[in-house]
Formats: structure tokens, C-alpha cells, sequence
């Protein structure tokens, strides 16, 4: 799973696209992250959900989102470690971070149905 955070030179070194603010910055460095981070170009980022965690009492917002691949071969930076393409019945031999597997089967809904479906109800209680 690429990712990353927001840095400044995703968006100021760009004109505004209003007098006072970028648009499309999260989207400039997801774009960014997985290509250095993994090579591949993605098309269009879809919002999945979000998720909010607390480290040392300061919060941080977790934006997750999905994309199919464009072009390009996955080729690693030096930061990551592994990778592996799995399919959904395989995520349980996988220890994978905590709650990326739902997030997973929520975009395999997605594709499949076009609804997020029983686990987004799960989530949200």
C-alpha cells in the first residue's frame, strides 16, 4: 500500500488555481507517492474512506483511496521492503496492517457491485 503525506512542493511551486489556493493537492501527491514509491502511473483516484488515529494525543486523519493501474512495472524504492500480489480469499495469510484488509474487500465490493457493501456498514457502527 504506497503512501505518504502532503508536501509543499506537491502543489506552491504550481499556479494557484484560484487567487488564494491549490486545488487538487492530494491527488498531485498520491500521484507522487506511487510513483516513487512503487513506479506506476496511475488514472483516476477514487475516495474510499478515512480513518482517524491519535499518537501522543496529537490526531492524524488517514485518507484512504483506490486507483487502477495505467501503466508502468512495479519497480520498489530503496524504503520499501516487499511486495506481493495477492488475491482477496488470500489476504487472511497475510499479516497485513490493521485494517487494510477491510478496506480491500470494500474496494473488491466496489469493482464488483459498485457498492462498498456489509463491511462499510461495519465499519461505520
Amino acid at each position: 500500500m504506497p503512501g505518504g503525506g502532503l508536501e509543499t512542493d506537491d502543489y506552491a511551486s504550481l499556479p494557484k488555481t484560484t487567487k488564494d489556493h491549490w486545488y487538487f493537492a492530494i491527488e498531485k501527491s498520491l500521484r507522487r507517492e506511487i510513483k516513487e514509491e512503487v513506479n506506476l502511473e496511475v488514472g483516476k483516484i477514487n475516495y474510499l474512506l478515512d480513518m482517524t488515529h491519535i499518537s501522543k494525543g496529537v490526531p492524524s486523519i488517514i485518507l484512504s483511496f483506490y486507483c487502477k493501474h495505467k501503466s508502468g512495472k512495479v519497480k520498489l524504492d530503496e524504503d520499501s521492503v516487499d511486495y506481493k500480489w495477492i488475491s482477496v480469499k488470500d489476504l487472511k495469510k497475510y499479516d497485513i496492517i490493521e485494517g487494510i484488509p477491510e478496506e480491500i474487500l470494500m474496494v473488491d465490493s466496489i469493482i464488483k457491485t459498485g457498492k462498498a457493501g456489509k463491511i462499510e456498514k461495519k465499519l461505520r457502527k
